[in-house]
This record gives C-alpha cells, sequence and structure tokens, in this order.
C-alpha cells in the first residue's frame, strides 16, 4: 500500500479550499484517506498565517513510515522547515523553443549586436 501525502478538494464551486491528507495512493483525490493533517486555502492571501496550516508531528510521523508528499503538499513542508525544498523547475524542458528556434535568434542576436 503505498501512502501519499496529498490535497483533498472541498469548498464551493470557484471557492476551492484543500484539507491536506494522507491517503492510499489508489483512492480517489476526494475519497477515503486515513487521516486528516492540515489545510490549504488558496482564496487567502499568500502572506495569510491560516493560508496553509499543518499539523507537524503527525506529518512527521507519516513521512518516517514512508508516505510520500506530492508535488505541491512537498513544497509547503520545505517552506514549513518539515522536509527538504524540492527542485522546482520553473519552465518545462518540452516547451524551450526547439533547435531551428533557437538558430535564429542566435543569428538575431549577432546580427543586432
Amino acid at each position: 500500500m503505498g501512502l501519499k501525502i496529498r490535497l483533498s478538494r472541498a469548498g464551493a464551486k470557484k471557492r476551492p479550499y484543500y484539507h491536506i491528507v494522507v491517503a492510499d495512493s489508489r483512492s480517489p483525490r476526494d475519497g477515503r484517506f486515513i487521516e486528516r493533517l492540515g489545510s490549504y486555502n488558496p482564496m487567502l492571501p499568500a502572506d495569510h498565517a491560516d493560508r496553509v496550516r499543518l499539523q507537524d508531528e503527525r506529518i512527521q510521523h507519516w513521512l518516517g513510515n514512508g508516505a510520500i508528499a506530492t508535488d505541491r503538499v512537498a513544497k509547503f513542508l520545505g517552506k514549513a522547515g518539515l522536509a527538504p525544498m524540492p527542485v522546482w523547475n520553473e519552465q518545462p524542458i518540452q516547451s524551450a523553443p526547439k533547435k531551428k528556434a533557437q538558430e535564429r535568434a542566435k543569428a538575431a542576436a549577432a546580427a543586432a549586436g
């Protein structure tokens, strides 16, 4: 059984609110979970104290038992100092300009400068 620490959606339409839960990786996103570990309210400003609430001791317990945090939750845990900050790629490789476009940009830069 693979355990994940992930977000579970709650709240009304266009008013998202997420619970941070530990669940079996096979269970649905908003379905069965083992324990609720905190909450995330994206409607609050980024610097608000209640935007992300975490139960530190329980998160450490589940991480010690082999639970793996999803990307978004790992970022929350990294900011809280509960886990190392994940490496976050700003731009995906697939959206980078292709070889011909890079050659044209290089040629245009050489002609301009």
